[in-house]
This record gives structure tokens, sequence and C-alpha cells, in this order.
């Protein structure tokens, strides 16, 4: 077999028969950027082939002048059995350093209006201390047996109530009872974290009291956590106190594998991709979990709870569930509501048994993200004023109702507005243009740049920002299309095409081409007419709105004046749009630390009535028209 060496890092590996070098780098542990999930359609996964033969498939992205100084695309690329391989590969994914909502330093950064209050505390996970009897010769007990009758007894004493049934059995796992000689003996009392559900009790810990120590207790620990097809946001908790200790949010591992779920899902096609992105964000999700527990200087193994919020696809590519029937008609995922399982079952790196409860999805693209994200709104609540609930992201997924009904459908939005599909387009990371004015004589360009430094590319708010400040002075039209009467340095024209040079600097160049201006007008198309569309269903348009709640990440920092203009959002008033940011991550805090929560998580999911717009015929008429900036009927925006 003939050996593939990838440079810079000088990693070797022996290529399979008939293997991508894409596969060949994803075995050797290296990092190549794919957002369109290895369909040959993104150009980012460009490599340089220095030595060695290849089979390169024909695509017109590649020209010839590419080909004849050795680029070829890895997903698209084949290694034969003929000569070793030297190749070096160009994606820079793995140093990319994003700017989060939740990265600050205190708790300023998190909105107090979705975080639980003292009111709420009622956690799943309770402590209990107990003292077992000696063990005395014929009294016919095990260890068990004293275990069991220490602890009804002391939850008899702190609840008031009746005598548990002599014969109740707690459920302990193998672990632990692996492990109760040791215990029981090793010292006159014990501690032990256990779960309440209704009439459930699971024990998930016991720890030895150790009365030379300043504080017997042991701290109680849980995890809040939303795993968004971008990024990954975690909260560390203590369930005593409801409190935050640590959070932090960093990208979703598997973002190199596809921009969207779409492309993730094709990805997953092969049980050994299926594999790697499960590998991926479980890696994720472990690394923020050491992170958190060395800033909070606290320990793994007393996280008893953790409760995670995701959409639908995320759910099954976390757990390595195929995910392939979410996109094929009938659109029946394997599974909405995830049954009991725990963090060993997972391979979550907290206390083996502690209980790991997914919030329920309701439909293949409306996930428990958004059940999840409902409990910081009136709509799971005892409210009777309408609001429309929308999550923008890769997907837009929207929640209509109040108090008497709840109807949800989801769009695909593309990777538009998180910088997937644009030529230059990036994540908002270090070196995205954020932001863009544009001269209305001149037609030229002053911007923003995350972090400050020298522009490496545009990202999604900085799309938004730059064409609807091209409609405001001017230099573009309805259809998108650039002005081309009237000179500007920063218009170039190429035949039928045009370009906006947002930076014309050669070691700097930005440049946005009228077709990555047209991927952004998709985008923004399909999430309002996504919205018009449930409105119109029932009846309602958005004069009957109460007011509007906008949530993930990206709808946070979004310009509301600027979503407008170009026809991403209906024009309301400024007091009827609330932007809350990840109330994806902030719900799953909500059923962590509340047992009362936890309940109207699965009620509010079980309310909601799913509509799937790919079998809505009017869908496609509503996307047409929104096809245009703003829209065909600009009163919509007045």
């Amino acid at each position: 077999m003939p050996a593939v060496t990838f440079l810079p890092s000088n990693a070797v590996i022996e290529a399979e028969s008939g293997e991508t070098i894409l596969d060949a780098a994803r075995r050797a542990g290296l990092s190549v950027e794919v957002p369109c999930g290895g369909k040959g359609i993104c150009k980012k996964c460009i490599v340089q082939v220095i030595s060695g033969d290849i089979v390169r498939e024909d695509n017109p992205l590649m020209d010839k002048s590419m080909l004849d100084d050795g680029y070829a695309m890895a997903c698209r690329t084949l290694i034969p059995n003929t000569s070793d391989v030297r190749v070096r590969l160009l994606s820079d994914v793995e140093n990319e350093h994003g700017v989060f909502s939740e990265q600050s330093e205190d708790m300023a950064s998190i909105d107090s209006a979705i975080l639980p209050s003292k009111d709420d505390l009622e956690p799943m996970v309770k402590l209990l201390s107990i003292t077992p009897v000696v063990p005395i010769a014929g009294d016919g007990l095990s260890d068990y047996d004293r275990l069991l009758n220490a602890f009804s007894e002391a939850l008899v004493e702190i609840t008031n109530a009746d005598p548990l049934h002599p014969e109740i059995k707690i459920d302990l796992p193998i672990r632990l009872l692996r492990s109760l000689p040791e215990l029981i003996r090793s010292s006159p009392s014990l501690n032990v974290a256990y779960f309440v559900d209704g009439a459930k009790i699971r024990v998930i810990d016991i720890q030895p009291i150790l009365f030379d120590a300043e504080n017997t207790a042991i701290p109680r620990l849980g995890i809040a956590l939303d795993i968004g097809t971008t990024t990954v946001a975690m909260r560390l908790v203590d369930l005593a106190t409801g409190n935050i200790l640590a959070f932090k949010t960093d990208y979703n591992g598997q973002i190199a594998c596809g921009l969207d779920v779409i492309s993730r899902i094709n990805y997953a096609s092969k049980p050994e991709r299926l594999e790697e992105l499960r590998t991926k964000i479980l890696a994720t999700i472990n690394e923020l979990i050491e992170s958190l527990c060395q800033e909070a200087d606290a320990s793994p193994a007393f996280i008893y709870d953790m409760t995670i919020a995701a959409n639908t696809t995320m759910v099954h590519l976390f757990m390595g569930i195929p995910p392939e029937y979410i996109r094929l008609d009938p659109y029946v995922p394997t599974v909405y509501d995830v049954p009991f399982y725990t963090a060993a079952d997972l391979g979550i790196n907290i206390c083996p048994d502690a209980v790991v409860l997914i919030a329920p999805s309701v439909g293949s693209y409306v996930g428990g993200d958004i059940t999840a994200g409902l409990l910081c709104t009136s709509l799971a609540h005892d409210s009777e004023d309408i609001y429309l609930f929308l999550d923008i992201g890769t997907n837009g997924e929207l929640i209509l109702g109040n108090n008497e009904f709840l109807m949800g459908c989801a769009c695909s939005a593309g990777p538009a507005f998180e910088g997937g599909g644009i030529t230059q387009g990036m994540r908002a990371s270090t070196g995205a243009i954020e932001h863009v004015d544009v001269d209305k004589n001149t037609g030229e360009a002053t911007y923003n740049v995350i972090g400050g430094k020298k522009p490496k590319g545009i990202c999604g708010s900085g799309m938004i920002s730059l064409v609807s400040n091209l409609i405001r002075t001017g230099w573009i039209d309805f259809a998108g299309q650039l002005e081309r009467d009237r000179p500007s340095a920063s218009i170039e024209i190429n035949g039928r095409s045009a370009s906006y040079i947002i930076e014309p600097k050669e070691d700097i160049r930005v440049v946005v081409s009228e077709s990555d201006i047209q991927n952004i007008i998709r985008a923004k198309a399909a999430i309002f007419s996504a919205c018009y569309l449930l409105l119109k269903n029932i009846g309602m348009g958005f004069a009957d709105l109460k007011g509007m709640v906008i949530a993930g990440g990206f709808g946070r920092y979004l310009d509301f004046d600027d979503a407008a203009t170009i026809g991403l959002l209906p024009k309301l008033k400024a007091d009827q749009v609330h932007f809350l940011g990840n109330t994806s991550v902030s719900g799953a805090h909500f059923a962590l630390v509340s047992a009362r929560h936890r309940r109207l998580l699965n009620e509010t999911a079980k309310r909601i009535t799913y509509i799937d717009l790919s079998t809505d015929l009017g869908y496609m008429d509503e996307y047409s028209a929104a096809l245009f900036l703003p829209h065909t009927d600009a009163s919509l925006f007045n």
C-alpha cells in the first residue's frame, strides 16, 4: 500500500485501496474542512499534491491552472495503489477562534431573564446522609439490606412520609454494588446521591463521610448543554443553589465534516464516518467538561445530572444513530423522546451513573433545542398573548402560539448565515469582517473586523450588514444585482457578473460576488417565508402578534434594522422584538435544576403540532416571492 505523507505535520499513513485523500487524512487524525459534507461542491477541502499519483474526479470548480499546480479536492481525489504520495493540507479550521455570546469572565453576559430563580430550585438529584447498622452475626442482613434500610429510614425522616414498603428496592447500579462492601465498612456514615423521578429512586453515587474533613457534604454538580450544529454551549451548575460555576462555548468538532445538518447526514452515510461524527462531538463535550471543572476547581466525578438540548440530527449523531431517514420521505427519525441513559452509556466523562436527560424533539427538524428554549418564554407558560419564537441558524426553527395552541415548523436556511456558501465566507472568528458601511456617493466600503486584525473573510452578520447598506445607498437593486451604470472602484464587472470589493489590497483582498449575495437572499427568503406561511395557515399576519422572540447565538447579535432591510424579518416595533440569545442552553439549565420545568418540558413538547413545510404546496410560492430585496410585497417592511 502506498504511504501518504501530510504536510506540514509530516503525519504518515498507509492508504487503503480506492481511498480518498480526505478519508486518509481523517484516519491520520488530521482535520480537513468539508462544509458541504464531502459532496465536492464547496471547494473548501482543496489540498496541494506535492508528489505521487492521484486520480481526480472531473469537477468544474477546479480550473486548469489549479490542476497544473497540483491542487485537488480532497473529497473527490483517490489515491491509487501505485506510488507514495505527499500532500500539503491548506485548511486552517483548527486555528479559528470564535466569538461567542457567553464568553466573558462574569455573569453579565447571560441574560438574567432566562436564568432559573431561587423559586424554581428543585433539583432531581438529592443528597442524603445515612448510617447503616453495624453487621451482627446471625441478623440475616446483607450489605445491600442494611443500605436499603438506612436509606429508607432517612428518607422517611426528612419527608415525613409514611414508612416505605419493606419490599421496596433501590435501583443500585452494578458499579456501586461491586464497591458496596468496602464503602459500607470504610465509614460508619455515608453520603448517598440519588435521583428521584416520581416513584422511582436511583442511586447515583455513594461516598464515605470523612469526619476529619472541614465539610462532610459532597458537592452536587450538574451540566446544562446545548449541542448546536455550529457551536456547543455548556454550563457547570451547583445543583444545591442553581448557580452557574463556569460556562463556555466552543465550536462543534463536527463542523469540519459539514456546516449544516444535511451535509452531516450525507457525510454520515458510511458507518465509519458516522462513528467519526459521534467521536468528534463527544470529544468537544468532554473537553468542555474538563475545562469547566478546572476553572471551577471541581471534580467531574461529582457531576450527577446532565441535561442536553439539541436538534434532532445532532441527537442522532451524538448517539451514533444513523440519521439518513430524517431527510428521506416520510422523514421519520429513529427517536423523538430519548429513553433513559447514563453518562457511561453515552461516553461522557462525569460520574458514570449520572442521569442524562435529552430534551424531546417534535419533528425531524424541530428538536430538543427548541422545546428546551420554549421554557425561557411565555409560550411554555400560561400566557394568552400570541408570540412567534424563531431560532436562526443553519436551520430556522419556528414556534407560534400561546397557552391554547402551539404550532411548529422548520426551514433549511443553509450555511450562509454561518459563512458557508460564500466565496470568502467564514465563521464569526478572528479575522472575519462583521460589519460593513457603504459610502452613498463612491460605493466604497469601511468595515470592522473581529479581533481588530487583518481581514481573512466575511461572516454571516457581515454579509447581512453589507447587503443592507448596499440597498440603503442604492448600489444594489431589488434582485441583488450590483449597480453597473454608476462607476465605482468597489464594483468589479466581469462579463455578465459583478463583484463588490470590500478590501482591495492584494495581500488582504476581500471580495463578495453577486452569487454570494444570492446565497444570502436565498437564506433570508427561507426564514421569512416560513414565518409568513406559518401565520398565514391559521389566518394571521405579523400585525396579530404580541411580539417576536429571536433565539440563537446568531440572533442575539443580529441588527434588526439590517435584517428588516434585506427582508429577513418583518418590520415590527422595537419593543415587540425580544433577543434572548441561547435559549437552548438556558432551557437545559431550567430542566436541570427544576423538576417542575422538567415536567413542563415534556408537556410542552407534546402540545406542539409539527408542520412539515416540504409537503406544503404553498411554501415554494412564498419562498419565490421572498427572493427579492426585501420582498415582492414591499408593504410587509414599511
